[in-house]
């Protein structure tokens, strides 16, 4: 292989993996925002009076 085909495809190599760690590092955002609009929802959701009371007939 000549130096040219040698860098050629060092450099495809380079792009391949710079471009998936970018994909990935977006995916990893979005997770992080659907996590916090998750987290967001369910302290909304909560009813702070529930269980704090035990009816308990005999």
């Amino acid at each position: 292989m000549d130096i040219a085909a040698a860098s050629v495809a060092m450099s495809q190599s380079a792009l391949s993996t710079a471009v998936g760690i970018r994909v990935l590092s977006m995916a990893k955002d979005q997770a992080v925002q659907q996590g916090q609009g998750l987290v967001q929802m369910i302290q909304q959701s909560l009813d702070p009076n529930v269980g704090r009371h035990l009816d308990v007939k005999v």
